[in-house]
């Protein structure tokens, strides 16, 4: 479903802003279809689900915007245009910052969060931003490695007949490719510039449900633990899984989400 120039899956339903809206945001060089199991799943048990395209990435037109607070301000007028008065609001990595960064704009509107993969400060080495900005195929690697748990490669993936990390490299290739130039340098340095974490956490109202990877090597549960404090009520379920959980854990991942939702 394309609202402007922005373009939302909605699960193979038709988005009815009657329902519960359940709005599902990418990280970093990904689109909507990080969230294929758990975006077609909730539509199809009573929720309107906006899985989004950020600008600039997949089917939304760009250019991609520089910064978390801009990302939220987007998504604010994403659900304008959807007539969504409220929403749960589901993000992954440089998602979750958008989603936190979103409540604290506008808690009347955030019924939920769902932070998965999240962490803050979301610092990024040097290392990887100048890799994304000189030699983003390095990058997309480095990246796949660390973001998915040993047994998720093949042949021993959970998923038989599905290579996770293969497909999570293609999807960012893809998305590169379909972006303007040095998309994966501009989400990386919006992740890495993101300031307002303590504040919006601290203004956080709704109940918050964190989801982590127990092999994450992208935000590593250690990692977690300042933002896990500014949100002292907040839930939190682990997945045996590395930072791609929605792939490597789909089912895992579905379930904590209902359990939250529901």
């Amino acid at each position: 479903m394309m609202f402007g120039d922005s373009y939302c899956y909605t699960g193979g339903k038709a988005f009815d802003p009657a329902l519960p809206a359940v709005v599902m945001i990418h990280g970093a060089q990904n689109d909507h279809s990080i969230w294929g199991l758990q975006s077609r799943y909730l539509a199809h048990h009573g929720f309107g689900v906006l899985a989004v395209d950020l600008p600039g990435h997949g089917r939304s037109r760009g250019p991609a915007l520089r910064s978390v607070e801009e990302m939220a301000d987007w998504l604010l007028q994403l659900l304008d245009s959807a007539e969504a008065a409220s929403a749960t609001l589901v993000g992954h990595s440089m998602g979750a910052l958008i989603a936190l960064e979103t409540a604290y704009r506008a808690p009347a509107r955030i019924a939920r969060l769902a932070l998965l993969g999240a962490t803050y400060p979301m610092k990024v080495s040097d290392t990887l931003l100048d890799a994304a900005l000189h030699a983003e195929e390095d990058a997309v690697d480095m990246v796949n490695i660390w973001s998915h748990s040993s047994y998720a490669q093949k042949p021993s993936c959970p998923g038989p007949g599905f290579y996770v990390s293969g497909m999570s490299k293609r999807l960012m290739q893809r998305v590169s490719a379909r972006g303007e130039e040095n998309l994966f340098h501009t989400d990386f340095t919006a992740c890495n510039s993101y300031a307002n974490g303590d504040a919006a956490a601290a203004g956080v109202r709704c109940p918050v449900q964190f989801i982590f990877g127990s092999k994450d090597m992208m935000t590593p549960p250690r990692s977690t633990k300042a933002l896990l404090a500014a949100l002292p009520g907040a839930r939190s379920v682990t997945v045996d899984a590395g930072h791609q959980m929605m792939a490597e854990q789909p089912d895992a991942v579905l379930d904590a989400l209902l359990a939250f939702l529901r």
